[in-house]
């Protein structure tokens, strides 16, 4: 070890202990290593793994001591007999270490030489700031010098009385400045009295600057802390007047709240306050109106009410005062909305303004914070939308279910959906505010109204069904006397329709028009007013003129219908035209001969004259009803199936009582001429089943409540028992038939033009039943014409008598007979018969060319019938009788036409046909008879026996009853 330390001593080699100590400043010498050089290091090839583990076997203490003499220390450590080899892995190891080491402090370097590098420029600059500090330390040292050799004790006094003067001068600005900040208070009341919020906190702030200068002195210390109260004192008042924006917006004076929270720095403490006091407000207003109320109504101020929350409060909440208390109520939160409405417009309004380009074409930058606060103020007003408008459905909606309104009067409630609904747009009016306001659809709002709708409906509906059935029960059918041109769009309930329609528009797009207006409603009413005050016009100014003055306008027409029309001048003008259109009374084009004309029945002129309609004061009220109805559905589209469903069983049940009343007979099957279709055997059942109550007697049953199941249902109703059918002199009641049943037509028709109505409200997935209701129900009124009529002509004629005379009759004549029997002339004057008794019905009610045909269509088929049948009963017939047969017959239809302008004659064919058969050979005739099922068995089999022995044998006659027989088995 000796031996080497002299090696390296007279080598001039420096331990590096000695090299350590002369390093000099490193600012001054110190080298950077360049970043080639760096570079070349961290480019050699490593494994960082292994390094780690190379760092990590150097001994500790090489990295605790700065002085530590790394050389001796190695030296120390060898042994006293060297080996070549073990010094040279060792050399080789700490080659390795070093070159770890090498490379990490490399890689350190590099990643913090930009660091380095600053603060070397940093200790740079200081260096030189310093150098410049000495030279002008060195250069006063050098002027004070001067000073002292040149200056006198006369001028160093100037000098001193100079520097007093302005201590004084700044003293008496200052002893200014306070005076000033004393009398700050008394200006901040003014202004505070005057809402000059921005004012007083832009002096207050300033006063607080200029106290926080002049703070040495000791009344300065008491007035900051009286500042500072003020200052919060200015925020309470400031926080008031926001408050007050809620309910009363006023641009200016929410500019000037806006601006004072603008100098505060507090513009989104503002902005959480303002939510916080329209939350408040909307429950304060509410309450405060309900509250007001219900002390009126209970005539005093007792304090037990101001206790209640606001659910109980509306309880208390009279009928009586229901309409008025939620009109104000509506009134009242409209104007809470319009404020929000008008809070955001502002802002709009001012965020355009200040993002607008100024006026030498540059565009003011604003700061981070500015716009964060805009964005902010934005985000947070959007959000409040949603809130607001919710609250304000709960509102309403915890007062429309805190009162049962199932007891309210139709108009009431009517009243009460139109404060809530506005009725040219379909949409409920709050519910329009709503979305208009936040584009809310409302949910809330519509279910509480659905309920209360509902269930006043229900109990609206089933009152109202006892009624018809009570006025059914009273009706005898007697005209209702209305003008010639009514329309049910006269009458008050129809009125909305009135208003809604529009010539070129399609019936489902008149209910979903927007308002003539333009912009929404808070653009209508930004200059004042509201919408709630337009209150719902239930009861028309206009008087409904829809009755006839003096019974019937066609008296006129009347008289002349009986004259002698024996001349041109004594025909009435529409008698000579072609026709006249009973609906419309269009004008005709052509006329008539007055031979033509002589050639008519004076019955038939009856028939056809005028376009009086028919309908009774049931039928009218039951349109009423309908109008009623549609109203409530116009206003309130979510209850839309309920009330439609409602209105079908109206006309259900107006159906059912007339059929019941004047149809309802057990002859219909015998007579096989299909009297009642399937279609309409099948809407009878389905009425009687779902509406038609059979187990409580109608004059024992009060109103529908009885069993749950059977609330829904109505008793059947009786024929009023002034209404007499079973006379011959009147045609067993075809007057009042008549008009029961085309009053029931009229009804229908009205039905039919108001199904497109009804189709654009109804909604999608109810439609089926709409469709299923017309197709199946109001297209069958017209078919009961056929049963109600078809006992009339079948009591009208005695057709029994027919018979009798016709069994008189020898059939099995030798010579053919140039004179028709007996029985036609008696027929035909039982036709003639029957035609004046209709002339004198047609004198009470005028008879409709429809059922006219129908009456006369039932009057010719049952003859016809009734001539086949006598054929049938005759016991022998020879070709010479049948050929009697066909001259009675034609006899009776060359006159019959004469009566009658009805062609082709019904069931002519079914004489002629059966009249033809006798002649028939075997094989044709059994084809025959199974090809006829339309005749009886015993028509058949009559017609077999009478051709036995002419051209038929016993034999083939037995084959020709089992053909009849066969034919037979499916009718059974």
């Amino acid at each position: 070890m000796q031996k080497i330390k002299s090696l390296m001593s007279r080598q001039g080699l420096k331990s590096p202990q000695e090299s350590v100590t002369e390093v000099k400043s490193p600012v001054e010498n110190f080298r950077i290593p360049s970043k080639e050089e760096l570079r070349e290091l961290r480019e050699i090839p490593s494994d960082p793994q292994a390094e780690q583990e190379i760092i990590n076997s150097i001994e500790e203490i090489y990295f605790n001591n700065d002085s530590f003499d790394v050389v001796n220390y190695e030296l120390e450590k060898l042994p006293s007999v060297l080996n070549l080899q073990d010094l040279e892995e060792y050399r080789d190891k700490l080659e390795q270490q070093q070159a770890a080491v090498s490379k990490k402090v490399a890689d350190l370097i590099l990643e913090k030489q930009a660091a380095y590098v600053k603060e070397l420029e940093r200790v740079t600059s200081l260096q030189a700031n310093l150098q410049l500090a000495a030279v002008i330390c060195t250069n006063a040292r050098r002027q004070l010098n001067i000073a002292k050799e040149g200056f006198t004790q006369a001028s160093l006094g100037l000098l001193a009385n100079q520097r007093k003067r302005q201590l004084l001068i700044g003293l008496l600005k200052s002893l200014r400045t306070i005076k000033t900040l004393q009398r700050t208070d008394v200006r901040l009341s003014e202004m505070l009295e005057e809402e000059d919020y921005p004012g007083a906190i832009q002096l207050c702030l300033e006063c607080q600057k200029a106290a926080s200068t002049f703070k040495h002195y000791s009344c300065i210390s008491e007035l900051n802390s009286k500042l500072q109260d003020t200052l919060e004192q200015i925020e309470e008042q400031l926080d008031v007047a926001l408050s007050k924006t809620c309910k009363h917006f006023e641009v200016s004076h929410y500019t000037k709240v806006q601006l004072a929270y603008r100098l505060l720095g507090k513009t989104q403490t503002a902005m959480d306050q303002l939510h916080m006091h329209f939350t408040q407000a909307i429950h304060n207003t509410v309450f405060q109106v309900v509250l007001g109320y219900v002390e009126l109504c209970a005539g005093n101020s007792d304090t037990k009410f101001q206790k209640l929350q606001y659910k109980d409060l509306c309880t208390h909440i009279t009928p009586d005062s229901y309409i008025p208390c939620l009109s104000d109520l509506c009134k009242a939160l409209w104007e809470v909305m319009l404020s929000y409405y008008r809070t955001m417009s502002w802002h709009d309004e001012h965020d355009r303004e200040e993002s607008a380009p100024a006026a030498d074409g540059r565009t003011e930058i604003s700061t981070d914070d500015a716009n964060f606060n805009r964005s902010y103020v934005k985000k947070k007003l959007e959000h409040g939308l949603s809130r607001i408008w919710q609250d304000v459905q709960l509102k309403a909606k915890t007062y429309l279910l805190g009162t049962d309104l199932s007891s309210f009067k139709y108009d009431d409630f009517i009243f009460v959906l139109d404060i809530i609904s506005s009725v040219i747009c379909l949409q409920t009016r709050l519910m329009q505010v709503g979305e208009e306001f936040c584009g809310s659809k409302s949910e809330v709002l519509q279910e509480s109204i659905r309920k209360q709708s509902v269930n006043y409906f229900k109990s609206y509906h089933r009152i109202r069904l006892e009624e018809l059935r009570m006025f059914l029960e009273n009706e005898t059918w007697e005209l209702c006397p209305v003008k010639s041109n009514f329309s049910i769009l006269q009458l008050h309930e129809f009125k909305f329709m009135r208003q809604s329609r529009s010539p070129s528009m399609s019936p489902s797009k008149q209910y979903t028009t927007t308002p003539a207006t333009t912009g929404s409603l808070f653009d209508q009413y930004q200059n004042g007013g509201n919408p709630f005050e337009h209150q719902a016009d239930i009861k028309d100014d206009e008087s409904e003129d829809v009755l006839a003055a003096n019974g019937y306008e066609s008296d006129e027409l009347e008289k002349s219908v009986y004259q002698d029309y024996d001349s041109d001048s004594d025909v009435p003008e529409e008698l000579k035209r072609d026709y006249v259109d009973e609906q419309t009374g269009d004008i005709p084009v052509k006329s008539i001969s007055k031979e033509t004309l002589k050639g008519r029945k004076r019955s038939d002129y009856y028939l056809n004259k005028g376009n009086t309609l028919i309908l009774t004061n049931t039928t009218l009220n039951v349109i009423r009803l309908v109008g009623k109805y549609m109203q409530m559905m116009n206003i309130l589209k979510p209850i839309a199936f309920d009330v439609i469903h409602c209105m079908s069983q109206l006309f259900d049940y107006y159906l059912y009582a007339v059929y019941t009343f004047f149809g309802r007979e057990d002859m219909y099957e015998s007579t096989g001429l299909g009297l009642i279709s399937s279609r309409l055997r099948t809407t009878l059942n389905r009425i009687q089943e779902s509406l038609i109550d059979l187990e409580a007697p109608p004059e024992t049953a009060g109103p529908l409540t009885a069993t749950e199941e059977r609330k829904e249902k109505v008793p059947s109703p009786h024929l009023s028992h002034l209404v007499v059918l079973n006379s011959a002199e009147t045609l067993y009641g075809l007057a009042e038939r008549v008009v029961a049943t085309e009053s029931l037509v009229f009804l229908a028709d009205q039905f039919e033009c108001l199904q497109p109505h009804l189709d654009a409200m109804m909604p999608s997935a109810k439609k089926p039943f709409l469709q299923q209701f017309y197709s199946q129900t109001v297209s069958t009124a017209s078919e009961l014409r056929k049963p109600i009529y078809w006992i009339v002509a079948a009591k009208a004629i005695d057709y029994e008598q027919m018979l009798h005379l016709m069994a008189n009759v020898k059939w099995d004549i030798k010579e053919i007979m140039s004179q028709h029997n007996v029985y036609i002339d008696t027929l035909l004057k039982e036709f003639e018969q029957f035609n004046k008794k209709l002339s004198e019905v047609s004198k009470r009610v005028r008879i409709p060319l429809q059922v006219s045909n129908v009456l006369w269509e039932h009057c010719i088929r049952l003859a016809n019938r009734t001539i086949v049948e006598g054929y049938a009963n005759a016991k022998k017939c020879s070709n010479e009788g049948r050929a009697l047969m066909q001259l009675d017959f034609q006899q009776f239809l060359m006159k019959l036409e004469k009566l009658t302008d009805i062609r082709p004659i019904p069931d002519k064919e079914f004489v002629e046909t059966y009249i033809k058969a006798y002649y028939l050979t075997e094989n044709d005739m059994e084809r025959w008879i199974k090809e006829h099922r339309e005749y009886s068995t015993k028509q058949l089999t009559n017609l077999v026996n009478v051709c036995l022995g002419s051209h038929i044998n016993k034999k083939a006659r037995q084959k020709l009853m089992a053909a009849i027989d066969e034919t037979d088995r499916p009718k059974r």
